[in-house]
C-alpha cells in the first residue's frame, strides 16, 4: 500500500494494487474525521480491509469508475462486509456488471459476484465522501459507462482507466470506442487544468497537463 496526501488540505489517498491485473485500488479519507470510500474493489478484499485496519478509516460508501472485473469483481462482496452503499458507475456499464460472474469465469477468478449499484451516475452528478464534494464526468470510451471523479477544491481526479501515465484505456476490449474515450479525455478532463493531478486504474498517478503536452494518444 502507498499513501500520499492528494494536497497540503484535508483529503488522504492510499493505493492498494489487488487482483491478477494489479489494479489500484484506492481509499480516499478526510483527515481529520477519518471517514472515506473505497474506489474500485476489484478483488483481494483481505488486503483491502487490512489497509483500511491500517490507516484507521471509516468506510462510508464504495465507488466505481467503471464495470470491468478488476474494477468491481469485489465490489458486491465488500459492500455486504461494510454495509455501505456502492455508487457508480453509469447505467452504460450495466451490461458489463451483470456479467461479472461470467468474467470471473474466463480468468479463472474466483469469487466475483455480479453487482448493480445503489445507485448510477450521470454526467454533471455529484458524490460526497466526508463532506468532500466530487464532480461526475461520464466519459465513455473505455467502457460505455466509465466516470471520473473530480475533486474541484484539491485540484485531483479519480480517472479509472480512462487515462494513465503516458497512454490511455484500452479500447479493443467489447463495448470499446476509441473515438469517444479521445473526445471524453481532451473535451472533458483536460479543460479542468493542467494542474490537476489524477490516480488511474494501474500504474502511477500523473497529472492532467503532462499529459496533455506529451501522452503520444493525445498530442498532434
Amino acid at each position: 500500500m502507498s499513501t500520499a496526501s492528494s494536497s497540503p488540505s484535508t483529503i488522504k489517498a492510499a493505493i492498494i494494487p489487488v487482483t491478477p491485473f494489479e489494479q489500484n485500488c484506492t481509499l480516499i479519507w478526510d483527515e481529520n474525521s477519518k471517514i472515506g470510500a473505497v474506489v474500485d474493489p476489484g478483488g483481494d478484499l483481505d488486503r483491502i480491509e487490512a489497509a483500511i485496519a491500517e490507516t484507521g478509516i471509516t468506510i462510508e460508501k464504495i465507488f466505481l469508475t467503471h464495470g470491468h472485473i478488476d474494477h468491481a469483481g469485489g465490489a458486491d462482496e465488500m459492500r455486504g462486509k461494510l454495509s455501505v452503499a456502492i455508487e457508480g458507475p453509469h447505467r452504460a456499464d450495466d451490461v458489463l456488471l451483470s456479467a461479472l460472474e461470467t468474467q470471473g469465469k474466463m480468468y479463472g477468478i474466483a469469487g466475483v459476484r455480479n453487482v448493480a449499484p445503489d445507485r448510477w451516475l450521470d454526467d454533471g452528478d455529484h458524490v460526497s465522501v466526508a463532506g468532500h464534494l466530487f464532480e461526475v464526468f461520464h466519459c465513455p470510451g473505455h467502457s460505455p459507462g466509465s466516470v471520473v471523479f473530480f475533486n474541484r477544491q484539491q485540484r485531483m481526479a479519480l480517472v479509472g482507466d480512462v487515462l494513465f501515465r503516458g497512454s490511455i484505456g484500452r479500447t479493443d476490449f467489447p463495448y470499446g470506442d476509441h473515438d469517444a474515450l479521445i473526445n471524453a479525455i481532451k473535451n472533458k478532463l483536460f479543460p479542468l487544468g493542467d494542474d490537476i493531478a489524477f490516480i488511474c486504474g494501474h500504474g502511477p498517478p500523473g497529472q492532467f497537463g503532462t499529459e496533455r503536452t506529451s501522452n503520444p494518444f493525445l498530442i498532434g
